[in-house]
C-alpha cells in the first residue's frame, strides 16, 4: 500500500471520527432542547392547571360569600318586616274589635227604636248604658306613615370597582423565577445548598428552602431552611440517595413567596459522621452524632474516636458542649491520624486536641499558647489544611514524605494557628474526645469554611 493511500486512509478515519463526535454532540444538543422544550411545556401545564384551580375556588368562594350576604340581608328584612307588622296587626285586632262593637250597639239601638212604647224605656235605657261604658269618643292611635319603617336595600358602588381592581391585579405568570439554586456540594451525611437572586429588581427579605427524596411519588417537600442567608447545610441524609432541592424568596414588606426554583438534584456518597459505638462509659445519641460520658473513673480517661476517617481538610469541625461536670488535664477534644492507641488521652503522639481547661496539645506536647476553658455552651472550632514540606517526585504521595497540617483550634473568641508536622501525607483524620468525669455531653458537627 502507497504512501498516499496511507494518508488518505487515516485522513479517512480522521473524518468518520470526527463526523461521530459531531453527530454526538449534536444529539446531546437535541436532548438538550428536548429537556428544555418538556420544561417549558410541562411547567406551563402545570400553571395552567393552578391557574384553573385557584380560580376555581375563589369563584366559589365569592359565590358562597355573595349568598351567605344575601341571606343575612334577606333575614335582616324579614326581622324588620315582622317586628313593624306586629304592632299594626294589634292596633288592627283593636279597631276590628271596636268596629264589631260599634256594629252590635246600632244593631241594639236601632232595635229599640223600634220597640213598643212598654219597651222603649228599658231599652233605650241599656243601650244608653252600654253605650256609655264602650267609650264612644275612645279612638286608637294609627301611626303616620312617616313613622313607620319604609324598608329599602342600600349597596356601596365602590364595591364593584374595589373588586375589579384587586382582580385586575390578582396573580401573576412568571417566566423565571428570582431565584435558582447555584450549588450543591455533598458533605458526609449531607449536603451544601447555595443559591443565589437572578432577578437584581427583587428584593428578598427571607429566602425558603425545601428537598425530598427523588423519585418518591408519595414523597412531600419539607422545610429545610427559612432565613435570610443564602446557603444552608441539610444534614442526615442518606448516602448514594438522589434528593430534590427547590428554593423561594419573600419579597421585604411581602407575605408571599415567590415561584419555586427549578429542583435540582443532589446525592451524597460519603458516610455521615457518626461516633464510634461501644465504647465504655459513653452513651450515644440515636444518630451516633451526640455523645455524653455517663460513668466516672478516677484512673481512666477512656477516648471516644469517630467510627471512620471522615474528617477531611479544608472542612471546619465543631464540637458543641451541651453540658459540662468536672474538668480535668486529661480532658481532650480533637484530631487524630489513627484511632487504635491504647492511649487513655488524645494528649499523645499523632494528634492534635484542647483540653477542657483551654491547654492546646500537639503530638502529645503541651503549647505555651492557651484559648478559654471549654464549659456548658462552648464551641471548640478545629479547620486544617495540608502543607508539604518537601516536594513529593513526580507528585506522587504514596512515596511518603514529611508533611504539615496547619492547624487552626477557635475556642471562644480566640484562636491559635500553628503547623502540625505527620510523617505521612494525609488528608483525612479521626475525631475524638475523652473525659474523666461522668457528665460531659456534646456534639460534632462538620461543614465546609465559613458555613
Amino acid at each position: 500500500m502507497s504512501v498516499e493511500v496511507d494518508v488518505l486512509l487515516q485522513e479517512a478515519k480522521e473524518s468518520i471520527e470526527a463526523a461521530q463526535n459531531y453527530r454526538s454532540e449534536l444529539q446531546q444538543r437535541l436532548h438538550g432542547l428536548n429537556q428544555a422544550r418538556k420544561q417549558i411545556r410541562g411547567s406551563s401545564g402545570q400553571a395552567r392547571e393552578t391557574l384553573r384551580k385557584h380560580f376555581a375556588e375563589l369563584q366559589a368562594a365569592a359565590t358562597r360569600l355573595l349568598a351567605e350576604r344575601l341571606a343575612n340581608l334577606l333575614t335582616e328584612v324579614d326581622t324588620i318586616e315582622a317586628d313593624s307588622i306586629k304592632p299594626l296587626d294589634d292596633c288592627q285586632s283593636l279597631i276590628e274589635h271596636g268596629v264589631g262593637q260599634a256594629d252590635e250597639l246600632l244593631r241594639e239601638g236601632e232595635a229599640a227604636l223600634r220597640c213598643g212604647l212598654g219597651e222603649k224605656e228599658d231599652k233605650l235605657g241599656s243601650f244608653t248604658k252600654k253605650a256609655m261604658h264602650i267609650q264612644l269618643d275612645s279612638l286608637p292611635e294609627v301611626p303616620a306613615l312617616v313613622d313607620v319603617p319604609c324598608v329599602s336595600a342600600q349597596f356601596d358602588d365602590s364595591l364593584l370597582s374595589l373588586l375589579r381592581d384587586r382582580v385586575a391585579r390578582h396573580g401573576a405568570v412568571s417566566s423565571h423565577p428570582p431565584v435558582q439554586i447555584e450549588e450543591l456540594q455533598e458533605r458526609p451525611g449531607s449536603i451544601l445548598v447555595r443559591w443565589c437572586k437572578v432577578d437584581e429588581d427583587f428584593a428578598a427579605a427571607d429566602y425558603r428552602l425545601q428537598y425530598r427524596r427523588s423519585g418518591s411519588g408519595g414523597s412531600q417537600y419539607e422545610d429545610a431552611y427559612i432565613g435570610r442567608e443564602s446557603e444552608f447545610l441539610v444534614l442526615h441524609l442518606d448516602p448514594h440517595t438522589d434528593y430534590l432541592f427547590r428554593v423561594c424568596a419573600r419579597g421585604e414588606g411581602r407575605t408571599e413567596w415567590s415561584p419555586w426554583s427549578i429542583p435540582q438534584t443532589g446525592y451524597t456518597t460519603l458516610a455521615p459522621h457518626e461516633w464510634r459505638s461501644g465504647t465504655e462509659g459513653y452513651i450515644l445519641s440515636s444518630r451516633k452524632n451526640i455523645a455524653l460520658r455517663n460513668d466516672s473513673s478516677q484512673s481512666r480517661c477512656p477516648v471516644l474516636y469517630s467510627k471512620a476517617p471522615t474528617y477531611f481538610c479544608g472542612q471546619t469541625l465543631t464540637f458543641k458542649i451541651s453540658a459540662s461536670g468536672q474538668m480535668d488535664r486529661r480532658d481532650s477534644l480533637g484530631v487524630c491520624i489513627d484511632s487504635e492507641s491504647e492511649e487513655e488521652s488524645l494528649q499523645r503522639d499523632q494528634a492534635v486536641c484542647i483540653s477542657t481547661n483551654g491547654a492546646v496539645f500537639v503530638n502529645g506536647k503541651e503549647m505555651t499558647n492557651q484559648l478559654p476553658a471549654v464549659t456548658v455552651g462552648s464551641a471548640v472550632t478545629f479547620d486544617m489544611e495540608v502543607v508539604s514540606l518537601f516536594p513529593i517526585s513526580n507528585n506522587n504521595t504514596s512515596e511518603g514524605g514529611n508533611f504539615k497540617l496547619r492547624v487552626t483550634i477557635g475556642s471562644g473568641n480566640r484562636e491559635v494557628v500553628f503547623d502540625w508536622l505527620v510523617d505521612q501525607p494525609v488528608d483525612c483524620l479521626f475525631f475524638g474526645c475523652s473525659f474523666v468525669h461522668s457528665g460531659w455531653k456534646g456534639m460534632k458537627n462538620l461543614s465546609a469554611p465559613g458555613t
